[in-house]
């Protein structure tokens, strides 16, 4: 008789929404090093402020449509026009300072990407990790802190440059999401592959 797989044990944050679960066994804590890549899951996390991750994850599909996929250099270009369509769309969270925001984000990240060329913002973003997953051990969820000096120092940095939406604590979870630190907690069978690949990646 064959045997069964042993269930895994997760963080307590997905739930067993399966949206929620496949997001944190397949993409939550993994490192993220592309540029527009990094720009995607900023405004979405700036999208979120207020709101639950699993809102963003059910509307994501029509977020990145509406806003042509979250290309920079595209939203960049939109203008008065772009943003009242944007406002009309129920694909999307309908705010207007949210909606404003991807735009100014997006410019920002433009001008950022033409003085400093390829890699600027993933620079700025893994910066204050020196360039390495933090790798965490924490083991109940009241442990996981809401902010740290890390995201502190990456929101100035980005406020800096003109970002908005970005604060320390939406930077943290931005941070965990991109794999900037592991903090899957170490009962979760994701702390130890997320930190296995960190190390094949040499950042970790």
């Amino acid at each position: 008789m064959a045997s069964r797989a042993k269930p895994h044990h997760r963080c307590w944050w997905c739930g067993t929404d399966p949206l929620y679960v496949d997001y944190h066994d397949h993409e939550w804590g993994v490192p993220v090093r592309d540029d527009q890549e990094l720009f995607v899951k900023l405004v979405l996390d700036g999208f979120q402020a207020g709101l639950s991750w699993i809102t963003i994850l059910r509307r994501r599909a029509g977020i990145l449509a509406a806003f042509e996929g979250l290309d920079p250099w595209r939203v960049a270009r939109y203008g008065a026009k772009d943003t009242a369509r944007l406002l009309r769309d129920d694909r999307i969270i309908r705010s207007g300072a949210k909606v404003r925001s991807a735009v100014a984000n997006a410019r920002a990240w433009c001008d950022l990407m033409d003085h400093g060329g390829k890699h600027a913002f993933r620079d700025l973003v893994w910066e204050p990790t020196g360039h390495r997953v933090l790798v965490k051990r924490l083991r109940r969820r009241g442990q996981v802190p809401a902010r740290t000096p890390e995201s502190e120092m990456l929101a100035r940095r980005l406020r800096q440059s003109g970002f908005s939406f970005c604060g320390p604590v939406i930077c943290h979870a931005f941070m965990q999401a991109v794999g900037c630190v592991n903090e899957h907690l170490v009962g979760c069978f994701r702390h130890t592959e997320v930190t296995r690949l960190a190390r094949t990646q040499g950042l970790a």
